[in-house]
């Protein structure tokens, strides 16, 4: 009876304990924000793919619009049907738009932002890209013993800050889309300047030209009125002197157009009987016939600038990089694997041993605690933070100095062709008159049509200043510094946070 009591007891002390046993715990925050951390890796990876052109599309909007594209299309990889359309424009004479569309269809630099731009996309999708697990094998032998050792491997820290690295990498790559409209913008504004200078140049050969026969006339009547005795030396020197000097203007001119003209050819890419064989206008454009109502410059390129915008885009992306690397400044390596061990013993038992276990691999912070690399993260933030306002600064400060130089060019070409070209014939036309009434020599009619024309030949580099500074204004306000790409780049920039793995 007493054992019989004793085990209700035990029983009822037993019921006791499971019934006041814990309820069931709920999982944490923690595990709650590391499960969806993997899922959203897994998510992420499942998504990045590489896009099928590169970027070229989101490109072509940015650029899309703008008035230094003439309504052109960048191409990333000329075809046989952008060939074609090239060979016809080049078979008329080659007009600033067309020059334009070449050079972004046929322009090499063309071809090098948008490959750069797909090596970004690369770093974006490998950025967003499960890492590879490790599978590691060992054989080891002692006497009749034989063991193996298998391990499969995972970088778990990786695998979780894997959001972050596509977020980042994202921002980058938008980022280079920026850089690449900014290519495409500065290679149309280069072309457009290129063939300004190149139709100067071949339109004040011309003038040369004509300036050049004027004074082999005089030079030749001086000769003969020397020879006559009617001159003297001193006279017939002076007027080989202006035939010597109208000599080397030609040839300083007709060098100057072969190297305007071959500065056009590389832009578009041409090369061998394509070089050769195009023509251009034989003038500039006219001049508009009212400066644009553009409103506050400074605003307009403090909004619509492409290095701007990339520079804002960039400090995004080292600011996202900058809170990852103060996440992995002391644990940037973290990795578990699952190991299975088997041993063979070949004797005359032949007995078989499995072990089976796991294997983590977890650096201890003794002598690195992550000083340098969240210093070097934070300056690199302040380094671009400091970009970012630079460009705002220079934007602003190019927007002025652009519009003030284009009024100043515009009213110097307008007094040329409005006031000194109209006076300058005028003038020509009198001595005509004067020369015909005899009441002029021929040696200021000479003079007078060599004046005629070097004033004509400044007003096509007014023009020609014009047409160029124009081509300034509009990349001001749209695309970037006129002398060039911002350097919104360093090598240091484009290291990713380093999130361990071996």
């Amino acid at each position: 009876m007493n054992s019989l009591i004793r085990r209700q007891a035990a029983g009822t002390r037993g019921h006791r304990r499971r019934s006041e046993a814990r309820p069931p715990r709920l999982p944490s925050i923690g595990t709650i924000r590391t499960g969806a951390a993997l899922a959203a890796a897994l998510v992420l990876a499942g998504c990045a793919s590489l896009s099928p052109d590169g970027g070229s599309a989101d490109v072509q909007a940015l650029v899309s619009g703008n008035p230094l594209m003439a309504g052109a299309t960048a191409q990333r990889t000329p075809d046989e049907a952008s060939q074609k359309s090239v060979d016809a424009l080049l078979a008329k004479p080659l007009d600033v738009e067309s020059a334009v569309r070449i050079a972004l269809i046929n322009g090499p630099r063309v071809q090098d932002a948008f490959a750069t731009l797909q090596l970004s996309d690369a770093d974006r999708v490998q950025a967003a890209s499960l890492p590879n697990p490790v599978l590691s094998f060992s054989r080891l032998a002692q006497g009749s013993e034989r063991e193996f050792e298998r391990m499969l491997s995972f970088n778990v820290l990786g695998l979780v800050t894997l959001p972050w690295q596509a977020r980042w990498a994202g921002q980058r790559h938008e980022a280079a889309k920026l850089q690449a409209a900014q290519s495409v913008l500065m290679l149309a504004a280069d072309t457009r300047r290129a063939w300004v200078r190149a139709v100067a140049a071949q339109q004040g050969v011309a003038y040369l030209r004509d300036a050049k026969e004027t004074a082999e006339a005089g030079a030749e009547l001086a000769h003969r009125m020397a020879q006559a005795g009617n001159w003297s030396a001193l006279q017939r020197t002076r007027e080989q002197l202006l035939l010597a000097d109208a000599a080397a203007q030609l040839a300083r001119a007709e060098q100057s157009a072969v190297a305007s003209r071959e500065q056009l050819t590389r832009l578009m890419g041409l090369g061998g009987e394509r070089a050769a064989s195009y023509t251009l206008p034989d003038r500039l454009p006219p001049l508009p016939k009212a400066a644009p109502e553009l409103g506050d410059v400074q605003a307009r390129a403090l909004r619509d600038r492409l290095d701007v915008r990339s520079a804002q885009a960039q400090n995004n992306a080292v600011a996202g990089s900058l809170g990852l690397t103060h996440a992995t400044s002391v644990i940037n390596a973290l990795e578990i694997g699952v190991v299975r061990n088997t041993t063979f013993d070949n004797d005359a038992d032949r007995t078989k041993k499995t072990q089976r276990g796991f294997d983590l691999e977890l650096p201890i912070p003794i002598f690195d605690w992550g000083q340098s690399r969240n210093g070097r993260a934070e300056a690199q933030y302040l380094q671009s933070a400091a970009r970012v306002r630079d460009v705002g600064v220079l934007a602003a400060s190019e927007a002025r100095e652009a519009w003030q130089g284009w009024n100043t060019a515009y009213a110097l070409a307008r007094r040329y062709r409005d006031e000194v070209l109209p006076l300058r014939r005028k003038v020509n036309e009198e001595m005509v008159l004067r020369y015909n009434g005899m009441l002029a020599s021929v040696w200021e009619l000479l003079g007078e049509t060599r004046a005629s024309m070097l004033a004509v030949n400044a007003g096509i580099e007014a023009q020609r200043d014009f047409w160029i500074a124009d081509t300034d204004l509009q990349l001001v306000l749209t695309g970037s510094s006129p002398g060039g790409m911002s350097a919104l780049q360093t090598a240091s920039a484009t290291e990713a946070p380093a999130t361990g793995g071996h």
